[in-house]
């Protein structure tokens, strides 16, 4: 049976710096983040991507296993290996070192897709990202979009600008086109900046429904998130908390926000436990350990009804 989400990209084995200096071995990439995340709340997840026939492959085969994220549709070759990247954390916050050049996923094409459980899934989940590693991949984003959309599903795409990977031009042209076609936006407010010339919330949520997007969820960072679709817009306040780390704390949004919405809720339901989900993942170090289950969510918001 195919899961109601599938998320689609690359997943890289992480390195995040520690407060002694040494690097705690840890799995990251932005979209197996969201699928974790997802699973966490209770969703039915599965993933879509190429690993490297090695360890750390391995390694990510046997984390989403344990998560209870469908593997089925994820590919181990031989020939090439899988990403991995280093965290640093410094005055100006946490700062990313990649080194995923030839990667498994980034090989991935259209040819490469599963259709069936494109086709079938509820919503598909990809990022800015996941187009940025190479154009063959960002081929196969778009075929992905299509197969899904034909078929009924629902797409959401996080812009998840990294301009390490691509320049900022050929990001706006992609990312632009990309969510033209999609249903959910969940642009982060600096990269949505970035990525449109705009500098205010609402303006940046206007664009993004002009492009197509019924339900857009622009996350601001301690601000909270700035909901709208075509008929309502709110502001959903975020949880205040002594963070430690950053990282992934968006793909944790993600994740929460879309589990949410394919159980139901309203988008600004789904942005307020979301937003508890993520502020509770910057309690620890790394992409994944933190991330927060669905009773913890759940007792984090009962404190704030209290």
């Amino acid at each position: 049976m195919t899961p109601d989400i599938l998320c689609l990209g690359e997943p890289m084995l992480e390195f995040n710096q520690q407060p002694d200096g040494n690097y705690l071995p840890g799995h990251g990439g932005d979209t197996s983040n969201c699928a974790i995340a997802a699973a966490r709340q209770g969703a039915s997840v599965g993933y879509v991507t190429h690993l490297g026939a090695d360890t750390f492959g391995n390694s990510f085969m046997d984390l989403w296993r344990a998560e209870g994220i469908d593997t089925s549709t994820v590919k181990q070759v031989a020939t090439v290996h899988t990403g991995i990247y280093f965290v640093t954390h410094g005055a100006d916050g946490h700062e990313f070192s990649y080194f995923r050049a030839g990667s498994a996923s980034s090989r991935m094409g259209p040819q490469d897709l599963p259709v069936d459980a494109l086709q079938q899934c509820k919503i598909l989940h990809v990022s800015g990202i996941s187009q940025a590693i190479s154009d063959c991949a960002a081929d196969a984003v778009f075929e992905a979009i299509r197969l899904t959309r034909a078929a009924g599903g629902k797409v959401s795409y996080d812009t998840n600008l990294r301009l390490k990977l691509w320049p900022i031009e050929r990001a706006r042209a992609v990312t632009h086109a990309a969510m033209a076609q999609c249903d959910i936006a969940l642009p982060g407010l600096e990269d949505a900046q970035l990525l449109t010339g705009l500098t205010e919330p609402d303006a940046i949520v206007d664009f993004y429904l002009r492009l197509g997007a019924s339900v857009v969820a622009l996350t601001l960072g301690a601000e909270g998130t700035l909901v709208a679709t075509l008929d309502e817009r709110a502001r959903v306040q975020g949880r205040m908390v002594k963070a430690v780390d950053a990282t992934a704390a968006g793909d944790t949004f993600d994740g929460a926000f879309l589990a949410r919405v394919a159980a139901g809720d309203t988008p600004f339901e789904a942005a307020r436990y979301a937003n508890a989900a993520a502020a509770l993942s910057t309690l620890g170090y790394g992409a994944v350990a933190p991330m927060p289950c669905r009773p913890e969510v759940e007792a984090f918001l009962s404190e704030e009804r209290s």
